[in-house]
């Protein structure tokens, strides 16, 4: 999303101006709710009279702008398809407050609907997800669906724009306004299964055999459905964190914070073999990914595992845990941003029994340990190479008893 010194809430559309929020909503934010690439395609849809009374499907709407000024057209009832659990949030509450009850909203993992006569599609930034979300679409297409994708000029590529091409039919780009640009794709939906014209299956989800040096997980398998980071092979800020997670035998509930793939928790499944695992992620792709890749190693492990798609921790009961491990993200979307950490360490710490441990990766110039030492205390220094550091921080018994 764009960063400006006075950002601008008020989306003005066609069929209304919008006060549009992210979620969780932050007085101190500076990043908008929606971008120019929102702004270009909602205006290029009114200008051309593009008919949205029939099934109109939005996927990929970052925080609900176009699913919001959409549903507030005559007759249109959008079915808006996203990955992001906080996106979908603040989609609810952009709804509500527009006033419009129609839209639906649906996850990327749940089914497609049967037919979509408009498909509007907000590029992200994983190709992976792009391209699973129009393999799963492009059955409920027909010649005359209006097919229009929107993005930041940066967020566009050649490479994009050939899966459009591979997975639905020939593809022209706009000319760039505010550096955004339109993506406009014919369905072309003869050729049969197999054949040359044909985007051939759909190879999500993906699934790996994990490198030697990374502990109890060695050789194992990793199952990761598109979109979820690094889904195609270990990163090394993972693999460097399982190469020093703590064999705390004594942790009866372990929580993998921002699970991904699940790999982090499923190490400690292995380690801790009578300890609840908890694996939640705002993602919905990710959660999927953590439960299959659960099942294919630990799945018959005693202590059980639960999968949550969420906020992090916000709805975790106070002092319920016993050991967080986190490996959190620094980008929304396009954006460098070190809100989402910050929130996870809040999050891990008010979740923690006294005593509890938080373990971090990150990489060295994010300064975590700065962080860290503000809500606990203290952290300590577990591990370090050149380019990471593993830190533990642990939560300190209250003085008067309390948390």
């Amino acid at each position: 999303m764009n960063h400006t010194d006075q950002p601008t809430p008020r989306l003005r559309t066609t069929w209304g101006d919008l006060d549009l929020t992210r979620f969780p909503e932050d007085p101190r934010d500076r990043l908008r709710a929606w971008d120019a690439a929102d702004a270009y395609l909602l205006r290029r849809l009114a200008a051309d009279g593009t008919g949205l009374t029939g099934s109109v499907v939005v996927v990929g709407d970052r925080w609900g702008a176009l699913g919001t000024a959409l549903a507030g057209a005559p007759g249109c009832a959008p079915v808006l398809i996203s990955d992001s659990y906080l996106g979908q949030r603040a989609t609810a509450a952009n709804l509500e407050r527009a006033g419009h009850t129609g839209a639906r909203l649906l996850t990327t993992q749940d089914a497609a609907p049967d037919r979509i006569d408009v498909l509007i599609v907000r590029v992200p930034k994983s190709l992976a997800l792009l391209e699973d979300q129009l393999h799963r679409l492009r059955p409920a297409l027909h010649e005359g669906t209006v097919v229009v994708g929107t993005g930041m000029v940066k967020e566009i590529h050649t490479s994009t724009l050939k899966l459009f091409e591979r997975n639905i039919g020939p593809t022209r780009t706009s000319l760039a306004e505010q550096k955004a640009r339109l993506i406009f794709t014919t369905p072309d939906l003869a050729p049969a299964a197999g054949s040359p014209g044909s985007p051939g299956p759909n190879p999500w989800p993906h699934s790996y055999r994990l490198p030697d040096d990374v502990g109890v997980l060695a050789g194992r398998t990793v199952v990761n459905h598109a979109g979820v980071f690094c889904a195609e092979r270990l990163d090394i800020g993972t693999r460097f964190f399982l190469q020093h997670l703590p064999d705390r035998s004594g942790a009866r509930r372990i929580v993998d914070l921002g699970c991904g793939n699940g790999v982090v928790g499923t190490s400690a499944a292995l380690t801790h073999p009578d300890a609840e695992i908890l694996f939640t992620d705002e993602s919905h792709q990710a959660v999927a990914s953590a439960r299959a890749t659960y099942a294919a190693n630990a799945g018959d492990r005693p202590g059980g595992a639960v999968f949550r798609v969420g906020d992090g921790l916000a709805e975790a009961e106070p002092e319920s845990v016993d050991l967080v491990l986190n490996n959190p993200p620094f980008h929304s979307h396009q954006a460098t941003t070190d809100a989402t950490a910050t929130r996870m360490f809040a999050q891990a710490r008010a979740a923690l029994a006294p005593g509890g441990e938080l373990w971090v990766v990150g990489n060295r110039h994010l300064g975590y340990h700065v962080k860290l030492r503000r809500l606990f205390g203290d952290s300590e220094l577990v591990a370090s190479d050149p380019k990471f550091v593993v830190l533990k921080a642990v939560k300190r018994p209250s003085r008067r008893g309390g948390a």
